[in-house]
């Protein structure tokens, strides 16, 4: 699983989730079917439970929306544990938690066997646009710039005895965020000169250009292929 390209995995992943989606949100045993798939993914590429689990609580949120679906939709309304839950909010909640569970899952999966570089690359030899990669590349690596700059920053208000308290000190914390805008702007702005110094012209060069033979190709077809097992069984049956 770590040694597949990354556009191989890319291309089954997107096409798990589709076929997920497109599940009709009666058949409870296929996202039964679609999670022991994943479980078994997990098990060939030896990725913890624990791993999964903790990035899990990403979809928190989107969690608590689908908790609330019940108690705000509209009627016909029936009766769980002495409360009055609308049917169409629940099988809301249902769809939101089946399918929003098992795409983080996947995308988990995805991201726990590819490096980050090899997704851009994946992403650019599935004929993303140019531009869009490049942002995402840049995004990437200046994030642990940012958060370096961020830290220096808050070292040095700390430093001179300022620690947040309260409301009165959000003033403060706005002209950080401020202060920490103009300069990753500058900094954005000097690494843009020094790259156009360096002979860049609009697109980025590519040392090792990966391409996939048949039997990786075949691997990565494996969970796809079983999820439109899964998928048509779930419309006929």
């Amino acid at each position: 699983m770590h040694a597949l390209p990354a556009h191989c995995k890319i291309l089954a992943l997107l096409t798990f989730v589709l076929l997920v989606v497109a599940t009709p949100r009666e058949a409870f045993w296929a996202f039964a079917l679609y999670a022991a798939l994943l479980a078994v993914v997990a098990a060939a590429a030896r990725v913890p439970p624990a791993f999964l689990a903790r990035r899990m609580l990403i979809e928190v949120p989107f969690l608590a929306f689908a908790l609330l679906l019940p108690f705000v939709a509209e009627d016909p309304r029936t009766t769980v544990l002495s409360l009055s839950l609308s049917e169409s909010g629940l099988w809301g909640a249902w769809n939101i938690l089946a399918k929003g569970t098992l795409g983080v899952a996947a995308s988990l999966l995805l991201a726990a066997t590819t490096e980050i570089r090899d997704l851009l690359l994946g992403l650019r030899r599935l004929r993303l646009p140019q531009l869009l990669v490049q942002i995402a590349a840049f995004m990437v690596r200046y994030a642990d710039v940012i958060t370096g700059e961020l830290r220096r920053m808050r070292i040095a208000r700390e430093s001179r005895g300022f620690t947040a308290r309260g409301p009165r000190h959000w003033g403060v914390l706005a002209k950080t965020a401020g202060a920490l805008f103009i300069r990753t702007y500058e900094r954005g702005e000097r690494v843009h000169l020094a790259m156009l110094s360096r002979g860049y012209a609009g697109t980025m060069p590519v040392i090792d250009e990966l391409s996939a033979t048949r039997a990786q190709w075949a691997l990565a077809a494996a969970l796809p292929s079983a999820g439109l097992l899964v998928c048509v069984m779930a419309w006929t049956l």
